[in-house]
Order: C-alpha cells, then structure tokens, then sequence
C-alpha cells in the first residue's frame, strides 16, 4: 500500500493528495480519510479536499481548542471517538506532524477499535501524508490556500515565504516560535539553524509597517543568513547585517534585533541585541529574569563602527530543561482596550504557568498568542512575535505520538 501511494505521488499535483490519501486508506481497511490542516493562526482544523469537491460540503473547520480534533492537535495523540447508535464503527484522530511541527490531523472511520497493527499503520500513512503535503506545497497554492481564513496583505506574503518552519526539535534543542498579527504581518521575522555543536536563533523587528517594513525584513534576514552560512562568528554577523541595511538605507531606516548563539554540547549562551528587547531566561524553580547585555543602536545606525565599540556580548550557562524566550515589542506593549498593556509581568507569568503544567513549546507558544490576541481583542496595533528556545529537556518525544498500543485514547 504504502509503495503503491509513494509511486502515485511522483505524478500527483498538490490538488490530488487528498485523492490519494483516501483511496489507499480503503487499502487499510480505513473509510472516509479526511486531511485536516491547521491554518496559520492555529485556531482552526480545515478540511483539506483539494479536487475532491464532491465532498467538500461534508465536512466543517473545527475549532483547536473545544474539539476532540483539536485535542489531537494539542497533545498529538492518538484519539478514538465512538460515533452515534445509528452509525457503525469509530472515528479515528491521527496528528499530522513533519518532524515535530504540527501540520493537523488525519481522521478515518474504520469498523471497531483498531488493533495496535492497524493503529501502527495509520499513524504512518498520517506521516507519509504529511511528508507528501509538505513536498507539494512547493508545487502549487492549494494547500497554502486552505491554511488560510482571511485575505493575506502582501507584506505578510513576503514574511511568511521568508520564515523557517516555526517547529524543530532533535536530542539538543526544542525551537517554537508565532508571529502575529498572521495576515498582516510586515516588520517582525525570525530565523534558526541547528547545526552540529551548535544552535543559532534571531528575532527582528523592521521600522515602520506595511510593505516597506517588509523589505526592509527580508533584507536583513537574507544578510543575515548570508553571514551565518558564510561561518563568520556572533559580532561578525552583526557587523555584517548592520552594514547591510546602512549600505541599503544610509540610516534612513533601522531594524531591531537579537542574534544569540546557543552551544549545544555546554549549555553556553552567547547573545547580542541591537537595540531590542533582551531575552527572558525561565529555569524551574527560580524567578524567571531577563538576559542583560549593553544593547547597541539598532541595525543600520552603527556602520564603521569597531567590534569592539558595536556590539557587547552576553553570556549565560544554560541548565538542562531552561528555556529561552526571545520577543518583539509588540507582546509587551499590546493594549487592552482599557488601556492595560501585556507587559513583561503577564508574559513570564504565562509562559511559567504552561511550564509548570508541563505544557511543551509549541503548545506554550500558540496558547500565549492566543491568550495575547484575547488581551487585545484579537487587534494587534503591531508585530507580535516570540521565539522559545528549550535546551536538553529531554521531552522532545512528547512532541510524538507515543507508540502503537499505547497512545489511543477512547473519547466519545
């Protein structure tokens, strides 16, 4: 079976996957295969149909957060929903996940409880699915369009095709991040890369807004990955960027940041900032508290100027299990409509909470945007953005499902 949709799918167009998908489900003993994709904001589950418009009407967007769907999404568990008297067999709930990022789920309807065989199954015909979808994406705009619930500004057009997946984790390093507001985004942007003995993380913030807060975005970013790939150091790579948008701009304009350097091996921390708001450090057990170093000017002001005089240097020895939150402004300062804003307080009191609830990364992170677009009544003035750093936690498995046997939950 699982030759067979490998085969087909080197001539399937993105269109075609849900087609496929569901026929060599039957193939299984599994009817009714429907695809859910999580849009951008994950908020919603939406039914991935591509072709398949006959059915398209069968099947409704289901909320991440009070849906047995959703719950999938969450926990990336296994679920098993009994279905109604008159209806025969059960419903069964797969995640979709590539590597670790969260895609949505898979849902067949199959005779009785499946057994750990056909459970095994399953959850690897969800994984080949997502493999596939992952793939297609390239090759044309249904499954991006499906993510998407509202028309996207053209600013935010450029940032998301700029972005890396907002998901990874391996043995060393758990990496979540969000941007908001998801349709409208213009200045704010992320970027990482997880190499051997190293992590490397960065968080922008671009003057203004719009399409020229874009640009300025991409610039910056393609600077600095320019330098990065290019194996210059922390300072370096600041200097570069720096001279980048000055050289761009003649110090017209301006970008924020962090850049930080994380060794994977020690637990050693290196960070700079240009001009933008330090990291958060949260460790079990201790008062969370800000990462402090000598700011500099922000990207594109500081031109010329030495290593040395540029950027200062911070650094801190991580424990295993610490987490490392790096934000743009716009978490902070995002105004309720009493007038209160976010703040630092509300955030790390968040971000403690989901910890203490043992709530993994990803999930802290999408919750914290969510409870932040709540605070603002889902208007955001500015760029939201925030990037978490786990070190060694030793709870990336959590991020899958747990084996055949032992991870389908009954629910009704």
């Amino acid at each position: 079976m699982f030759d067979s949709l490998l085969n087909a799918s080197h001539l399937a167009a993105p269109h075609e996957l849900p087609g496929l998908i569901a026929a060599h489900a039957v193939k299984l003993g599994a009817r009714d295969a429907v695809v859910y994709l999580v849009d951008l904001q994950q908020t919603v589950l939406v039914p991935f149909h591509g072709s398949a418009t006959q059915t398209e009407h069968q099947h409704e967007a289901l909320s991440v957060d009070s849906t047995l769907a959703g719950r999938c999404f969450q926990t990336t568990e296994v679920l098993i929903q009994r279905l109604g008297h008159d209806a025969a067999g059960v419903m069964v709930w797969i995640p979709v996940l590539n590597g670790t990022e969260r895609l949505g789920a898979l849902c067949v309807t199959v005779d009785q409880h499946p057994t750990v065989l056909l459970e095994l199954r399953l959850r690897r015909l969800a994984a080949v699915a997502a493999e596939l979808m992952m793939t297609k994406t390239l090759y044309g705009d249904t499954i991006v369009q499906t993510r998407r619930q509202v028309p996207m500004s053209l600013a935010a057009e450029i940032q998301w095709a700029l972005l890396p997946p907002l998901t990874f984790a391996c043995s060393d390093v758990i990496i979540a991040g969000a941007m908001e507001p998801a349709y409208t985004v213009a200045g704010d942007s992320i970027d990482y890369a997880v190499d051997p003995g190293c992590a490397r993380v960065a968080v922008f913030d671009a003057m203004g807004h719009g399409l020229d807060s874009a640009l300025l975005a991409s610039l910056t970013v393609a600077a600095y990955r320019h330098a990065r790939r290019g194996g210059k150091p922390l300072v370096d790579t600041a200097l570069d960027i720096d001279s980048t948008v000055h050289a761009q701009h003649k110090g017209a304009a301006f970008t924020t940041g962090v850049l930080a350097e994380l060794d994977t091996a020690s637990g050693l921390l290196r960070w700079l900032s240009a001009g933008h708001p330090q990291p958060l450090l949260l460790r079990r057990g201790a008062r969370a508290r800000a990462l402090l170093v000598q700011p500099s000017l922000p990207f594109g002001l500081e031109a010329g100027l030495g290593a040395d005089r540029a950027f200062a240097v911070g650094t801190e020895r991580l424990e295993p299990g610490d987490r490392v939150v790096f934000y743009s402004d716009g978490i902070t300062e995002a105004r309720a409509p009493d007038g209160s804003f976010f703040g630092v307080e509300r955030l790390v009191d968040f971000l403690n909470r989901q910890s203490d609830d043992d709530v993994p990364p990803p999930e802290a992170v999408r919750r914290l945007m969510r409870a932040l677009m709540v605070h603002q009544q889902g208007h955001l003035s500015d760029d939201a953005t925030l990037l978490m750093v786990e070190w060694r936690s030793h709870r990336e498995h959590v991020l899958l499902p747990e084996p055949a046997g032992g991870g389908a939950v009954s629910a009704v």
